[in-house]
C-alpha cells in the first residue's frame, strides 16, 4: 500500500427517493467510525472529509494524542479501525492522581504516595484503564479502513453545500454533482458550519487558559502509568506513549496554565523547561528527560449546543459538545454518540423507518444530551474545584481523594464508569 491515498467514491443507486440513506459531514474519528459501523449494516452512506486521507502516519505529527477509554476499544474493533492501527497503541495500566496544593516544586513535598493510585486491582478482569493513541496513528488507521468498506462512498478531500427540506437533504459537492440523503450527521468539529447553518445556538464557557502539549523522551520506562497532578494554576498531566526506535520511552505532557505563563514556558531553553517538568512529576522516577519535538498550545473552553437536531440534521461529537480536557473524556463522549447513533439508526433502518424523521431525531437528543451535559458539568466542576488553593476547598477535595483511596467499592465503581464499561 502506498504512503498515502486520496479517496473518491461512486454515487449510490437511488432507493426510496434518495441517493443515500445518510450523509456524514466530517471524516475524523467520530464520523468515520460511525460510517464504518453503519455501512456494515447495509446503509448507503456518503462520507465527506475536507482534508486528504493518508494511510501512513504523519512524519511530523502535531502532538495530539487521545486517551481512549477501554470501553471504546470494542467499538473501534467492530468498525475495523483498531485492527488497522499501523503503530501499536499504549495501554494505561496505572493512574496516579495527586493534589499539588500549590506546592511548587511539588517534588519537595507532594509525591505519588501522598495521592490516589488506580492499579490493575481496581480494573475488572485486570484490563487496562484505557489506551493512548496518537492522532496521526488513528487517522492512518481510519484511512486504511475506509478504503475497504463496501457501501461507503468516501469523498476526500471534498466539501458540500447543504439544503434541507422536510422531505430530504440535498448536497451539492464541490465537483458540481448534486445528491440527496435522508439524513445528514454533522461530525465537523467544534466550529461546525452545519450547526451554524441550522441556527442551532451554542453556549461557550472560556477558561482563559492554554494547554501546552509536548512530547518527552525519558531514560526509564513509564510502565504504562499516567499522572494527573492538580495544581492551582491548572492540571498537569503526564500520559504514557508507545516508544519509537529513536526514543524507546516516551510520554506526552498536557500542562494547563494562564496564557502568559504558558507562553513563558514555551520560550524557555530545553534544560530549564525539563527542570520545571520534573518539579511537577511528583517524584516519578523517569530518569533523564529531554524534549522529543516542539511545543503545541491549545486554548481551553467548554461548549454545548442548545439542541442536537434540526430538519434532516443531527449533531455528533464536538459539533454537539466540547469538554475541558481535565478528565480526558472529550473524545470518549463523542464515541458515546457513535454508540447511540449506531444502535438507533441501525434499528430504524432494519425496520424500514425514515432515518430523518422528527421522532427519531428527538429520540437521539433524549438519549444523548442529558448524559453529555452531566459529563460537561462534571469536568467543569473538577477544573474549578482543583484549580484553586482556597483552604476550605483544598481540604474538601483532599478528603474526597482519601475517601476513594480507603473505600475499594467506591473506587471500583468510579473506575468502571471512567472506563466506559
Amino acid at each position: 500500500m502506498g504512503a498515502s491515498s486520496h479517496l473518491s467514491g461512486r454515487k449510490g443507486a437511488s432507493v426510496m427517493g434518495t441517493d443515500y440513506d445518510l450523509c456524514i459531514n466530517g471524516g475524523g474519528p467520530i464520523g468515520a467510525t460511525l460510517a464504518c459501523l453503519l455501512a456494515q449494516k447495509g446503509l448507503r452512506i456518503l462520507l465527506l472529509e475536507r482534508s486528504p486521507l493518508s494511510t501512513a502516519p504523519a512524519q511530523n505529527p502535531d502532538g495530539r494524542a487521545y486517551a481512549l477509554a477501554e470501553g471504546i476499544r470494542p467499538l473501534l474493533e467492530d468498525a475495523g479501525i483498531w485492527q488497522a492501527l499501523p503503530l501499536a497503541p499504549q495501554p494505561i495500566t496505572t493512574i496516579h492522581v495527586t493534589d499539588g496544593q500549590g506546592r511548587i516544586p511539588s517534588t519537595s513535598r507532594t509525591t505519588i504516595a501522598d495521592g490516589l493510585s488506580f492499579t490493575g486491582e481496581d480494573a475488572p478482569e485486570d484490563r487496562p484503564f484505557g489506551w493512548m493513541v496518537e492522532a496521526h496513528n488513528l487517522l492512518a488507521a481510519i484511512a486504511r479502513t475506509l478504503m475497504n468498506q463496501p457501501g461507503l462512498d468516501v469523498r476526500a478531500p471534498a466539501t458540500g453545500r447543504f439544503t434541507f427540506s422536510p422531505e430530504q437533504a440535498q448536497i451539492t459537492l464541490d465537483t458540481g454533482e448534486t445528491v440527496t440523503a435522508s439524513l445528514v450527521i454533522a461530525a465537523d468539529g467544534r466550529r461546525s458550519l452545519l450547526r451554524q447553518q441550522a441556527g442551532i445556538g451554542l453556549t461557550r464557557i472560556p477558561y482563559n487558559k492554554l494547554a501546552l502539549v509536548s512530547v518527552l523522551a525519558h531514560e526509564n520506562p513509564h510502565h504504562g502509568s499516567a499522572l494527573e497532578n492538580f495544581l492551582p494554576q491548572g492540571p498537569f498531566a503526564r500520559l504514557p506513549l508507545p516508544g519509537t526506535e529513536a526514543h524507546p520511552h516516551r510520554s506526552a505532557i498536557v500542562w494547563t496554565d494562564r496564557p502568559e505563563r504558558i507562553e513563558h514556558f514555551t520560550r524557555l531553553d530545553a534544560a530549564s523547561f525539563t527542570r520545571l517538568v520534573k518539579d511537577r512529576l511528583c517524584g516519578e522516577d523517569l530518569g533523564a528527560i529531554e524534549l522529543a519535538g516542539e511545543h503545541w498550545t491549545y486554548p481551553l473552553a467548554s461548549q454545548y449546543a442548545h439542541r442536537y437536531y434540526a430538519t434532516r440534521l443531527l449533531l455528533a461529537g464536538d459539533a454537539a459538545h466540547g469538554l475541558h480536557p481535565v478528565a480526558g473524556q472529550g473524545m470518549n463522549l463523542g464515541f458515546r454518540d457513535v454508540r447511540t447513533l449506531n444502535d438507533l439508526l441501525g434499528e430504524a433502518y432494519a425496520c424500514g423507518e425514515d432515518l430523518g424523521g422528527p421522532a427519531l431525531l428527538q429520540r437521539y437528543q433524549r438519549l444523548s444530551r442529558p448524559g453529555n451535559l452531566a459529563m460537561l458539568a462534571g469536568c467543569d466542576m473538577m477544573e474549578r474545584l482543583f484549580s484553586t488553593d482556597m483552604p476550605l476547598i483544598r481540604h474538601a477535595r483532599h478528603a474526597g481523594l482519601m475517601m476513594l483511596k480507603r473505600l475499594p467499592s467506591l473506587r471500583h465503581g468510579f473506575v468502571q464508569r471512567a472506563m466506559g464499561l
